[in-house]
C-alpha cells in the first residue's frame, strides 16, 4: 500500500482490510460480480464536491514505552519487548495480568507508534501460549518503539471529528468509513455501542468493519478512517 500510495502522486488513499467475522480463516473482496481472495480492490473517484479524509481514534499516548527487541517481521510476531517475553512485558506495561490476555483486553489496551509527529494505533491479534509471543495486525520491526495508550471518551472524539469536518468543508452529505473491528468490540465491552451506532446514523456514516485501516501511506488499527463528502460543489 505504501508503494501504491507513492505511485498515485497527489491522490489520497483511504480504506480497510477485509474481514471474516473473527474466524481468521479466509477473507474475500468483490469486484464486477465476482469474489476474490488474496486480492485488493482499488477504486478511484473524482467529484466536484468538497471532501476531507479523516482518521479518528480515542487514545492518547502515555509516558510508558516498550521497544521491540526481537520479532519475526514477516509473520508480524513480537517475541520480546524490552528484552523480556512479549506477553509478560506488555501485561506489565498496561497493568493487566498476562493470564487474562484476550481480544477484549487487546481492544482496550492498544499500543501507539509515532510517525511524522502523529501517533497511530497498533493492535495485537493474539498471544501465543507456547512462548508468550504476540501476533500483531500491523507491520512491526525490531527497534520499533511502542507507546502504551490511554483511552479517552470515544463519543467525544467522534463529535470533535464531525465539528472539524463541518468547519472545513461545510455541510456533509455522507461519511464513508472503515472502522476497526476492535473498536466495535471495545464499544460493546464498555457499553457504548448503542450510543456510537446512533451517532453514526445521525451523521450519515456508512461503511465497513475492517481488520486494519489505511490512511494515506499508513496501515493502522483500532481507528475509524474514511472520507467525508460535502453537499455543495466547489466553485470553479
Amino acid at each position: 500500500m505504501s508503494a501504491l500510495y507513492a505511485s498515485l502522486d497527489n491522490i489520497h488513499v483511504v480504506g480497510g482490510s477485509a474481514g471474516d467475522g473473527l474466524r481468521f480463516g479466509q477473507t474475500w473482496v468483490f469486484c464486477d460480480g465476482q469474489a476474490h481472495t488474496d486480492a485488493a480492490v482499488l477504486i478511484i473517484l473524482t467529484t466536484s464536491l468538497p471532501f476531507r479524509l479523516f482518521k479518528c481514534d480515542n487514545f492518547e499516548p502515555t509516558s510508558t514505552k516498550m521497544v521491540v527487541t526481537e520479532a519475526d517481521i514477516e509473520l508480524r510476531v513480537v517475541k520480546e519487548l524490552n528484552a523480556e517475553p512479549a506477553a509478560q512485558e506488555y501485561s506489565r506495561a498496561v497493568g493487566i495480568g498476562d493470564t487474562h490476555l484476550d481480544m477484549f483486553s487487546f481492544a482496550s489496551h492498544p499500543v501507539l507508534v509515532r510517525a511524522g509527529g502523529t501517533y497511530y494505533a497498533r493492535s495485537i491479534q493474539r498471544v501465543n501460549p507456547d512462548d508468550g509471543s504476540l501476533n500483531f495486525y500491523c507491520a512491526i520491526d525490531e527497534g520499533m518503539v511502542l507507546t502504551v495508550a490511554k483511552a479517552r471518551n470515544p463519543i467525544g472524539a467522534m463529535l470533535e471529528l464531525f465539528a472539524e469536518t463541518r468547519a472545513e468543508i461545510g455541510e456533509v452529505s455522507l461519511y464513508i468509513g472503515f472502522e476497526c473491528l476492535f473498536r466495535r468490540l471495545d464499544a460493546e465491552q464498555h457499553q457504548f455501542a448503542r450510543d456510537m451506532s446512533e451517532l453514526y446514523r445521525e451523521n450519515r456514516v456508512v461503511g465497513f468493519h475492517t481488520y486494519g485501516e489505511q490512511y494515506r501511506a499508513m496501515h493502522l488499527n483500532q481507528t475509524l478512517t474514511g472520507v467525508a463528502i460535502g453537499k455543495r460543489p466547489v466553485s470553479p
